[in-house]
């Protein structure tokens, strides 16, 4: 569950520089925002595994 409150805080964390991207066109927030979706990526990644050994093991 604490994956879960990194994922929206990190989602809370860069909705600025996705509209400072977007809307904008700031090349520097569209980085930040590129890295923010590989952090995003991985805690995804992290939260699918522990919920599929949980699935597992309570069997």
């Amino acid at each position: 569950m604490d994956k879960f409150k990194k994922v929206q805080d990190l989602i809370s964390s860069v909705e600025a520089d996705v509209t400072k991207f977007y809307d904008g066109g700031n090349a520097a927030a569209g980085t930040r925002v590129r890295k923010a979706m590989q952090d995003l990526k991985v805690l995804a990644q992290e939260i699918r595994a522990e919920v599929t050994d949980k699935k597992n093991s309570d069997k």
